[in-house]
């Protein structure tokens, strides 16, 4: 029994060792000075994902009136708006592809814009995100060895009972010897687990921050929504028009067709704890983009991207479609790159 004690106690030290290792060369690094959020829609997508990048621009707009709500859930365009930032020009294409004007397809289709998509992909250049799919080998390590650990521990009871009834001199149970490397290889494995399902990375949460820090005292509502997403807005007219449209995201998704799918998926969760899509490019930065999405809260406080909601940010890339393939509606493509590829993580 002391040799299994001791197997099991550098099986679990040794995996939890490489685990460690491997999530920490796998996670993305910014290099150079200490990174920076450029402006308020980097930080919305930090914050949220595509859809709170969206959020801000709605808000930003419905609260200077080039948008006007027509009725519960519409949305039209005041004669000769026009936008201010890239967000906003999404919006504006958005709305001219929506003739409804439901609010709910107006932001599904200004998140899959490639304006708003190319936001994720540059963050991620600068190491601030990970690309969908980063961590997945490593969650599934985590998961499988918290997993083993604990199911290890009550089978360790009748192997004690053996141990005693096979020498009964005096000696330490069994269970006592190997619950110490137990309990540690459930809570490596769980801790490194739920840090491979976040898109943020320390360095994104250092620069959210900072960028909060130097707005603290503007309670401007598009300001307030870019930061904390559409949990910090207190305007009760603007949360009535937009907490049903990013609630209705999902539908907008399922009405385009553009549901993630496939084996490289991964979903993220924004201030609402909706799916979240974001069409990173392969390389970080250009190239073929992959459609998923990652897992946190509002990438804000943790990481978030690009599916039906809003988040981080919410990896890379198994294609389920040729160059230039659509991974929302058939007007809205997934990135500007001709070679797009929408992959799906879980």
């Amino acid at each position: 029994m002391n040799l299994l004690a001791l197997v099991i106690w550098i099986a679990v030290a040794a995996s939890s060792g490489l685990l460690v290792r491997g999530l920490r060369r796998a996670r993305p690094r910014s290099g150079g000075p200490a990174p920076v959020l450029h402006d308020l829609s980097e930080a919305a997508f930090v914050a949220g994902g595509p859809g709170n990048v969206v959020d801000t621009a709605l808000v930003s707009m419905l609260s200077d009136g080039r948008l006007m709500a027509g009725g519960p859930g519409i949305v039209h365009v005041r004669p000769g708006a026009r936008a201010d930032d890239p967000a906003e020009r999404a919006v504006l294409q958005a709305h001219r592809g929506a003739p409804s004007g439901w609010l709910y397809q107006v932001r599904y289709a200004a998140m899959i814009d490639p304006a708003v998509q190319e936001t994720g992909d540059a963050l991620a250049a600068r190491g601030l995100l990970s690309p969908p799919g980063w961590g997945r080998t490593w969650r599934r390590w985590g998961m499988v060895q918290a997993t083993v650990c604990g199911l290890l521990v009550p089978v360790s009871l009748p192997l004690t009972f053996v141990a005693f009834v096979m020498d009964d001199s005096p000696q330490v149970p069994f269970i006592v010897k190997v619950l110490p490397a137990l309990l540690g290889g459930i809570l490596v494995g769980g801790i490194c687990a739920a840090r491979a399902r976040q898109r943020i990375t320390p360095a994104a949460q250092r620069a959210l921050r900072d960028i909060r820090a130097h707005y603290v005292n503007d309670r401007t509502p598009h300001v307030q929504t870019a930061l904390f997403g559409l949990r910090g807005m207190r305007d009760p007219y603007l949360r009535g028009q937009l907490v049903p449209a990013a609630r209705g995201t999902r539908l907008a998704a399922a009405q385009s067709g553009s549901r993630p799918h496939g084996p490289g998926s991964s979903y993220a969760s924004s201030a609402e704890i909706l799916p979240v899509v974001w069409c990173a490019g392969s390389d970080g930065g250009g190239g073929g983009s992959s459609c998923g999405s990652g897992s946190g809260s509002g990438c804000g406080s943790s990481g978030s991207s690009c599916g039906s909601g809003s988040s981080c940010s919410g990896g890379g890339g198994s294609s389920c479609g040729g160059g230039g393939s659509s991974c929302g509606g058939s007007s809205s493509s997934c990135s500007s790159s001709s070679g797009s590829s929408c992959s799906s993580s879980s």
